[in-house]
């Protein structure tokens, strides 16, 4: 039986090859905008551009929080810039902005934003995804949770 190979063609859709330039990588202890981010990938050369907001939620393992906070370690900014560079520099996405907040945060709050921007959803998404991946497993900040019973728990503490 014949077996079936894929070929797949170079893009031929754009007009240059991506830029591919970070356009912020941050750690901040100020609010977090995610339009803002986004603001800074789009383009003219952009068919899509992909957000992510990681969101302070009011529950975790069955228990309700109150609040967050964030501590970095000293290299959380060089660490963020690593990160998004090398994963930027493999993507074929056009532009990305990241940010992590560090400090007190209420639920509701945005703790991490990513914008992408790509001539095609799919690098778009799968940018955005490993990006979000890849700063959630590597960089230094770790998660104080407080709960609603008065406990408090730290969280992702190497």
């Amino acid at each position: 039986m014949p077996t079936e190979t894929t070929h797949h063609e170079p893009d031929q859709s754009r007009i240059n090859p991506p830029a591919r330039q970070v356009r912020q990588a941050l750690v901040s202890d100020q609010p977090l905008d995610l339009q803002a981010h986004a603001a800074l990938v789009e383009g003219a050369s952009s068919g899509a551009v992909v957000t992510f907001a990681g969101v302070v939620r009011n529950h975790d393992g069955g228990r309700e929080v109150l609040g967050l906070e964030y501590e970095g370690h000293p290299t959380a900014q060089s660490v963020l810039e690593r990160v998004v560079a090398e994963v930027t520099a493999q993507s074929t996405a056009e532009a990305v902005a990241v940010s992590h907040r560090i400090g007190t945060l209420a639920i509701g709050d945005t703790a991490l934003a990513v914008a992408v921007a790509g001539a095609h959803r799919q690098e778009a998404f799968e940018t955005a995804m490993r990006l979000v991946d890849e700063v959630k497993a590597q960089l230094p900040i770790w998660k104080r949770q407080v709960f609603s019973d008065g406990t408090d728990e730290w969280v992702a503490c190497p």
